[in-house]
């Protein structure tokens, strides 16, 4: 999509590592002027950025006045809003039983609060440009529950709502808004914290791909730069007719189970 997103701008939220860093250099290489919002940022991306001309901003998702300060900080340096993308996300691997208020307010706060608010913030330059695309990171999770983590999975089966119900508020704007449903991507924090924990890394891999039916026929996890493109479809011109959607990008993780090996 190179020159697709020529004079438009774009902001990430969640764009220091994985999908989130992904994306922000998916967007910068196709011609977009790049916002990539993170309450941390790595040493390592500078060179990129830089190179690409990616602006990294200081940006606590949970803090909404500074959610607010970042978009509309973003309309008042480059004129304008054509991309939201809600990427910020956090897991939690605990069962109800086990869940604290606090826990329930971090992941809600995160996974859900934050895009709520960040589109209501978007959605009002977007109404006076006439039109712009919001697509929110909903995870594998959005579509199919699980049993390990029941507050992360209603987060986001919850972000998967929201989605199509603000594409259907927001429709008479020419603003549209979608989701990517993504899982297991690999070079995540999600993805490599469990690696990182597990006593054998090379079975904790494969246990991670094992209920994808084409992670496990390829013997990979999904790639960021994957997900980053289905972000990139979403938001472009190509899309101008999708909305309220979900795609899956998870090897078919969501269809259920999956066909036995040889």
């Amino acid at each position: 999509m190179t020159g697709d997103f020529e004079s438009k701008v774009v902001v990430v939220t969640g764009a220091a590592s994985g999908i989130g860093r992904a994306t922000v250099i998916a967007f910068a290489e196709a011609g977009a002027k790049v916002v990539a919002a993170d309450v941390v940022h790595h040493d390592e991306n500078a060179g990129r950025f830089d190179e690409l001309g990616i602006e990294a901003v200081d940006c606590d998702v949970r803090d909404l006045a500074v959610l607010q300060r970042t978009i509309d900080g973003a309309v008042e340096r480059h004129g304008r809003l054509d991309v939201l993308v809600n990427n910020a996300g956090v897991q939690l691997v605990k069962q109800i039983t086990e869940i604290s208020e606090a826990e329930w307010d971090q992941v809600m706060g995160v996974n859900l609060k934050a895009a709520f608010f960040g589109t209501s913030y978007a959605v009002r330059h977007m109404q006076r440009q006439g039109g712009g695309a919001i697509v929110n990171n909903a995870s594998n999770a959005g579509l199919l529950p699980r049993a390990h983590d029941p507050l992360y999975s209603t987060s986001k089966l919850s972000l998967v709502g929201m989605t199509r119900s603000l594409a259907l508020c927001h429709s008479k704007d020419r603003i549209r808004v979608n989701c990517v449903c993504p899982g297991p991507v690999g070079g995540t924090e999600m993805y490599e914290s469990e690696l990182r924990l597990a006593a054998d890394v090379e079975a904790q891999r494969k246990k991670s791909i094992e209920a994808s039916p084409l992670a496990r026929a390829f013997d990979r996890a999904i790639t960021t730069e994957e997900v980053a493109a289905s972000i990139l479809y979403l938001a472009s011109d190509a899309a101008c007719m999708v909305t309220g959607t979900a795609i899956a990008i998870d090897g078919g993780k969501s269809l259920g189970v999956p066909p036995k090996t040889d």
